[in-house]
């Protein structure tokens, strides 16, 4: 089998290395010549080498894939086809779908699975971990995965195992972004919304886009809703059954009150399924917080809270819960600077200390631009380096408490690798 995996972003790298995994020949193309290959298993290119008017094609095992233009004749070749979630709803996808060679359309047995999906601002991961973990503990056979930025192999990805594995139920992280093509791809029995918040606004352009997009996902389901949700109501006209979900009021290893809204939603849905109160219950006192998802050390005198906190609402949800000393915050993209308002969040709480770090770009300068024009009047620190944040953590580690987040999931869980390290030693 053969299939043609068309942008390279997340998702797409994603798609190629399940399709190779799964023994697929693969043909892979992007427009952009600069795309970022890393993670792909290809012959080593200096990219540096190559003018931006250039084209590439690059040979490697069972995959060619080329950069700056696009073989139609090598697609049309392809049994199926997985193209960026971000293209969804544009001309050329519309265009690909109506041969009905999409992955999703080719390999049809994860439709045949019970599907609930678990979308929203902030909590997702968290919240698929916990249902995950309950439901396993029922005695169910789980498949889990979703969303690439969340840490999972990709929507192909879950395509690709259901075809081969025997499942009860399809568990899917849902990105914000992806409603549409996700809505697309599988057949959601059950939709579990955690929160509407302030992130990927370059999208959405503003909470009632977001709002829309949700409406016509939750349309003909089952869903689930915190009680003071906003837009409940227009929520409640599409469903097929709505039910409402409350703060978990029993014992959680986790810190925060998003965690025990996380936890209501996974209870939720597992009482619908009737899961029993105890394994419900059992399992969220021992369930322990997913990596690179907040969570707490003690080092000397300070608790270090560290986590993926990439949007101004998630930042907030931890501030609130107590005063820190020093804020360390990953910066964004180059290309999200509307992710630079979480520095509007950190000033609102008036640490001592600010630090910055690359997170997914090197965005200091503007960083440091926004901070000065907010008014900061703390102490801006800026480092590049893992030894460098540890070393201010040591140096700060008698104050009562220091927070490192923002964005940057990759570097977040590097630092909390080795802030663990440093607090299980001392």
């Amino acid at each position: 089998m053969r299939a043609a995996v068309i942008g390279l972003g997340v998702e797409g790298k994603k798609a190629v290395n399940s399709l190779l995994k799964h023994g697929w020949e693969v043909y892979a193309t992007d427009l952009n010549i600069n795309i970022d290959l890393n993670g792909l298993n290809l012959p080593l290119l200096d990219m540096n080498m190559i003018d931006d008017n250039q084209t590439v094609s690059i040979v490697g095992d069972n995959i060619t894939v080329d950069l700056g233009f696009t073989n139609s004749y090598a697609i049309e070749e392809c049994d199926a086809i997985a193209f960026s979630p971000s293209m969804y709803g544009g001309s050329f996808a519309e265009k690909l779908l109506e041969n009905g060679n999409l992955l999703s359309d080719v390999l049809v047995n994860h439709k045949s699975i019970f599907t609930i999906g678990i979308t929203g601002t902030n909590g997702k991961t968290t919240t698929v971990h916990m249902l995950k973990n309950i439901l396993e503990s029922a005695g169910k056979r789980v498949l889990v995965g979703g969303n690439g930025g969340g840490g999972f192999s990709g929507y192909y990805d879950l395509i690709l195992e259901a075809e081969e594995g025997d499942y009860d139920i399809l568990l899917v992280e849902v990105c914000d972004m992806t409603l549409d093509f996700a809505n697309y791809c599988f057949d959601f029995d059950m939709v579990g919304l955690t929160n509407i918040g302030n992130d990927h606004m370059d999208v959405h352009k503003t909470i009632a886009n977001y709002k829309n997009s949700l409406v016509r996902f939750f349309t003909g389901k089952t869903i689930f809703t915190a009680f003071n949700q906003d837009f409940n109501a227009d929520f409640k006209d599409v469903a097929k059954k709505y039910v409402p979900y409350f703060a978990y009021q029993d014992e959680l290893q986790l810190i925060g009150k998003f965690n025990l809204l996380n936890a209501g939603l996974a209870t939720a849905i597992a009482t619908e399924l009737k899961i029993s109160k105890d394994v419900i219950r059992q399992t969220l006192a021992n369930f322990k917080a997913v990596v690179g998802r907040l969570d707490v050390y003690k080092i000397n005198d300070a608790d270090v809270y560290v986590g993926k906190t990439d949007n101004s609402d998630a930042l907030a949800s931890v501030l609130k819960e107590r005063d820190f000393y020093a804020l360390f915050i990953g910066t964004p993209r180059h290309n999200e600077v509307h992710r630079l308002d979480i520095l509007d969040v950190a000033v609102k709480y008036n640490p001592e200390v600010i630090v910055l770090f690359p997170g997914l770009d090197d965005t200091l300068d503007i960083a440091i631009y926004r901070l000065h024009s907010l008014g900061y009047m703390g102490n801006i620190i800026t480092v590049s380096t893992l030894d460098q944040i540890i070393e201010l953590v040591a140096e700060y580690s008698h104050e009562e408490a220091i927070f490192i987040g923002g964005n940057g999931q990759d570097t977040i869980i590097d630092i909390q690798e080795r802030i663990k390290l440093i607090s299980e030693k001392l």
